[in-house]
């Protein structure tokens, strides 16, 4: 005969409305063998649905002091529990009396000490916890005045909450990649030839539609294997075409594939010297190649003073233009987009290099006045006619023709370099 469920006194209100869904599981049991009410042998006790399953009730943070509190409120139950059977015994005998309550008094006098202690624990601990914060996990404090990432609060790719973070860790991370003027450790190779290879990535950058983000991660590329490994003049195209499949896999959403350069290199190098040389790059700069670049904090210090396209294209002109000359790969490249804009600047007359400027990136005007100097005389030379890609490209409708538009006047730009 088959053992019949206890009854369970502590069904909570909730089981009993639900009568459907039980007669339900009874139905769908049916014939099955029937459980037992008592779990077997090591197994954990049943609990009845409905209840809280969470056991919160059950759990017990260890703040300190807090056994002490328990171990307090058994005192007081002892002792009542005690002060009620001394009662008793009192009428029974009145001479342990006066000894149980010397008890409880001494009793009530300890107990709050005890309960104090932990208090004091607490406000001691407070303040240790604080200085144990790391002073990298402490966000700067940023002005009002200089804040421009508070309007892309809902736009998630902006990141707006860490685009300062991001951008001082870039200006920290190009000290890592500052290179010397490098040409006389390549003995067949000159500094013309270097402009020529810029030129012409600038032309397959244009012609496969790529980033510019990947034109000047391909420069960057080409000259790090250049001051650390010397090639010869023949195979100069060949590191130009790899840096820029290199620099292609790292930024475009659709790399152009290897054969792509091998058709714009006219079949001279063939797929394994491609794949050898992509190897030899990326070992020579030990994998490292994200380095930062002048395109993006041109982006980003043009942001800071709301410059228009144009004039945002008129600082990519000259950026671009820097691209090509020798003497300005040892500047960083914060140091030449900050240069680049200030020149968009007062060329536009929309002011010199403000506070918000100085702010962002770093740099003072007197920080400045070398590199925009140096710059001045990269774009005041009379141009090549072997180097056209860059001002071609600019002569567009597309970038504003900011290519012919004058440069300003060498007194104007010191004027506005002593101020």
């Amino acid at each position: 005969m088959p053992v019949q469920k206890k009854k369970n006194v502590s069904v909570s209100a909730a089981q009993s409305r639900i009568p459907s869904l039980r007669s339900a599981e009874n139905k769908v049991e049916g014939p099955q063998v029937k459980r037992s009410s008592s779990p077997p042998h090591g197994a954990p006790k049943k609990r009845t649905a409905f209840i809280d399953i969470t056991n919160a009730h059950k759990v017990g943070f260890n703040f300190p002091g807090r056994k002490k509190k328990k171990e307090v409120v058994k005192k007081i139950s002892s002792s009542s529990s005690s002060s009620s059977s001394s009662s008793v015994k009192r009428h029974n005998n009145p001479k342990t009396s006066s000894v149980s309550s010397e008890k409880e008094k001494s009793d009530e006098e300890e107990t709050p000490e005890v309960a104090a202690a932990p208090v004091e624990e607490l406000e001691v601990a407070a303040p240790s916890a604080v200085k144990l914060v790391p002073s990298h996990l402490i966000r700067q404090e940023i002005p009002v005045e200089f804040d421009i990432d508070s309007e892309n609060s809902d736009d998630i790719f902006m990141c707006p909450e860490y685009a300062k973070d991001i951008f001082d860790y870039l200006k920290r991370r190009e000290e890592k990649f500052v290179l010397d003027n490098y040409m006389h450790k390549q003995p067949t190779l000159s500094t013309e030839m270097r402009a020529i290879l810029v030129d012409w990535l600038v032309e397959v950058q244009e012609n496969f539609e790529l980033y510019h983000e990947t034109l000047y991660l391909a420069v960057k590329l080409t000259d790090q294997y250049l001051s650390q490994t010397v090639i010869q003049r023949e195979m100069l195209q060949l590191l130009g075409s790899t840096c820029m499949l290199i620099a292609s896999k790292l930024e475009e959403r659709s790399p152009p594939c290897v054969d792509d350069f091998l058709y714009i290199c006219d079949d001279a190098y063939k797929k394994e010297e491609l794949i050898t040389m992509e190897c030899n790059i990326l070992q020579t700069l030990s994998f490292d190649i994200n380095i930062p670049i002048p395109y993006r904090f041109l982006r980003r210090y043009a942001k800071c003073v709301n410059a228009g396209m144009d004039t945002l294209t008129l600082a990519r002109f000259y950026c671009e233009l820097s691209l090509l000359d020798m003497d300005l790969v040892t500047e960083r490249g914060s140091a030449l987009a900050s240069a680049c804009l200030l020149m968009a600047l007062l060329s536009k007359d929309l002011g010199g290099w403000s506070p918000i400027l100085q702010f962002h990136s770093g740099y003072q005007l007197s920080d400045l006045a070398p590199v925009v100097r140096k710059l001045y005389i990269t774009l005041s030379a009379p141009p090549d006619e072997k180097l056209k890609a860059v001002r071609n490209k600019y002569s567009h409708k597309v970038f504003f023709e900011v290519a012919s538009l004058p440069l300003m006047k060498l007194d104007v730009l010191e004027k506005a370099l002593r101020q």
